[in-house]
Formats: structure tokens, C-alpha cells, sequence
């Protein structure tokens, strides 16, 4: 790879020099009428150009540009521009025309006159100038692109580190209840398996993929909420309301089960002793609104309530930081209390 874009860069060299060579030669030769001075001319000249352009990118600029030494920057240019300047003007009358800057509008008669002298320098200070622009902005769109990259890696990176980090808890809690319930010989265990079986199945191979449909993200809850049940039994009661056609939309996998795990994990109890959670998916158009509202716990103890609400769970925490790296500023959330009941919103926006 190195290599191939080693051997592009020489050949755009090559394209560059080819290009433009042909360029002046065919201005020059029509502003003269005279092609073949045109191009003896051009040969003189080019070579010249060459070690110029090469002596300011690749000396120059990264020894005493790129380290901030303006002043012996400007004077080492000013004096080898100056320098290659004479050489061109005694190379084009010995080689190519004793006719003294033909160019100009009067007669010159003076090799080394001034404004010839300044002309030429002015002519080798163009090329300069514009190999130099050039090659700034393919260093610029280099490492704008080399920094794009980086970005995507590491916001890769996180995000498969934010989907791996999968609460033990609930595994470990299901799998207790699925132990009593086998002590139990109930009759609940084979469809308990399946369903956690399906669960680790979305939660180990599904959540890698970028994106999952909602009807899988909704069976997934649903799953994880009818394995919740074998733990809190009848106590637990859970409202799912689904309203708006689901089919084609996607979604970031993971992205909302958190919001039903916190309410499961700090939700309290109603006041007829019942643990109910709202839940309420709703698709409009080209847009997600997600509920969640659950009782909040009874806390006499205030510095306990904000510890709590603080370690509110690294899943929970993670899903808010998923969220800004995926929908930036795209996305609405709003997590709130009314001194009863803690309350979940969220808007995201959806694609086909």
C-alpha cells in the first residue's frame, strides 16, 4: 500500500511537470509566434523550476518553515530564487537567444538589468508559489482525511466497547430463577430457557451489528420483560403500548432496553404495593418516541437518593454516551421526576 501510493505520487509528479511544460510552451509559442524558441526556452527554464520547487517542499519548508523560522525561511527562499534567477537569465542567452528579454515591450540591452532581473524572480516565485499552495492542500486534505479516520476508528472502537459492557446481573439473577424453577419441576423452565436463550442470542450476535429493526429491539424487551417476571411475580406490572407501524424501521441495537433495565433495577413500588412500569413505543413518520415511567423508590434518607441516583447504572450511562456519538445533536432525551415517578423521553429519528 505504501508503495503504491508512492509510485501514484511520482507519477502525479511526472503529470504535473508534463502538464505544465506543455502549457507554457504553447503560450509562450503563440504569444511569439514562435513554438521552437518557445520550447528551447522551456527546457532551459524547467529544470531550474524543478530544483527550486523540490529545494523549497522538501528542504525549506520542513527544516526552517515547519519549525517556525520565518526569517531564514524567507531569506534562504529570497536567496535561492534570487540566485537560479541569474543562472536562468545566463543559460537562456548562452543557449537559447542572445536576444535580451524578448519579452519585454522596449529593447533590453542590459543582461543584468533590474527589471529583467526582477521579472525572471517574480516568474520563478509563481511557480513556487503555486507548487507550494498545491501541495499544502493535499497535505491538508491528507491529514483531514487521516484525522477522519482516526475519529471513525475510535468512535468505532467506543461504540463496540459501549455495546459490550452487558449487566451480569440480570443473567445471573434469571439464572437463579430458572435454578428454583427447575427444583420446582415447574412448568415454566422450558419456556424460560427459550427465552433467555433468545435474549443472550440478540445480546451476543445481534447488538454487533450496526443496526437492528424495532420489531427485533421490541422482542428483545419483550423477552427480557417476561424473564423479569419469573423474579417478581405478580408485583410486577408492566404497560407496553406500541402505536404506529413498525416494519423497515432501524435502529442502533441496545439502545433502548436500558432505559426498561434502570426502571427495573431502581423502580419502587406503587402505592397498592405493585411494581408498575409505562412503557410506550411510538412511531410517527420518520421519528421515535420512547417512554418509560416507573414509581420511584421512597428515600427518607436525601444524600442516599442522590448517591443512588448518581450510580444509576454504567449501562444507563452508556446508552446516553451511545446516543451523542450516534445522533450528535439529532436526538431529544429527558430524564425527569415528579416526586413520585421518574420519567423517560426520548426522540430519535428514524430512517428507512
Amino acid at each position: 500500500m505504501k508503495q503504491l501510493r508512492k509510485h501514484r505520487t511520482v507519477l502525479f509528479h511526472i503529470l504535473f511537470w508534463v502538464g505544465y511544460f506543455s502549457f507554457n510552451s504553447v503560450r509562450w509559442g503563440h504569444y511569439f509566434g514562435d513554438y521552437i524558441y518557445s520550447i528551447k526556452s522551456n527546457l532551459v527554464e524547467f529544470p531550474i523550476h524543478i530544483i527550486l520547487v523540490y529545494f523549497n517542499l522538501y528542504w525549506l519548508v520542513p527544516r526552517l518553515l515547519s519549525k517556525k523560522k520565518y526569517l531564514f525561511y524567507v531569506l534562504s527562499l529570497f536567496g535561492a530564487t534570487l540566485a537560479f534567477s541569474l543562472v536562468k537569465i545566463l543559460l537562456t542567452y548562452g543557449l537559447v537567444t542572445t536576444n535580451i528579454w524578448p519579452e519585454s515591450a522596449k529593447p533590453e540591452t542590459d543582461l543584468f538589468g533590474l527589471s529583467y532581473i526582477i521579472t525572471v524572480f517574480i516568474g520563478e516565485l509563481y511557480i513556487i508559489g503555486l507548487t507550494a499552495a498545491i501541495k499544502l492542500t493535499i497535505d491538508h486534505i491528507r491529514e483531514r482525511d487521516a484525522q477522519r479516520e482516526l475519529e471513525k476508528n475510535s468512535l468505532e472502537t467506543e461504540l463496540a466497547y459501549l455495546k459490550s459492557q452487558i449487566q451480569p446481573h440480570f443473567f445471573f439473577n434469571t439464572l437463579n430463577s430458572l435454578y428454583a424453577l427447575t427444583l420446582e419441576k415447574s412448568d415454566l423452565a422450558p419456556n424460560t430457557i427459550l427465552k433467555l436463550s433468545n435474549l443472550m442470542s440478540f445480546v451476543i450476535y445481534r447488538a454487533k451489528a450496526d443496526e437492528v429493526t424495532l420489531m427485533e429491539t421490541v422482542t428483545h424487551m419483550k423477552n427480557y420483560i417476561e424473564l423479569e417476571k419469573i423474579r417478581f411475580g405478580i408485583r410486577l406490572q408492566v404497560h407496553f403500548e406500541i402505536t404506529g407501524k413498525l416494519d423497515d424501521k432501524k435502529i442502533p441495537p441496545l439502545i433502548l432496553s436500558p432505559f426498561v433495565e434502570n426502571s427495573m433495577k431502581h423502580g419502587g413500588e406503587s402505592p397498592e404495593g405493585t411494581f408498575d412500569i409505562w412503557i410506550k413505543l411510538d412511531v410517527e413518520g420518520d421519528k421515535l418516541r420512547f417512554q418509560v415511567h416507573n414509581w420511584l423508590k421512597d428515600y427518607q434518607d436525601s444524600k442516599e437518593v442522590q448517591r443512588l441516583n448518581k450510580s444509576e447504572g454504567i449501562g444507563l450511562q452508556n446508552t446516553i454516551r451511545r446516543l451523542k456519538l450516534l445522533y450528535q445533536n439529532k436526538y431529544q432525551l429527558d430524564i425527569s421526576q415528579d416526586g413520585q415517578k421518574h420519567m423517560v423521553n426520548l426522540v430519535l429519528p428514524l430512517n428507512q
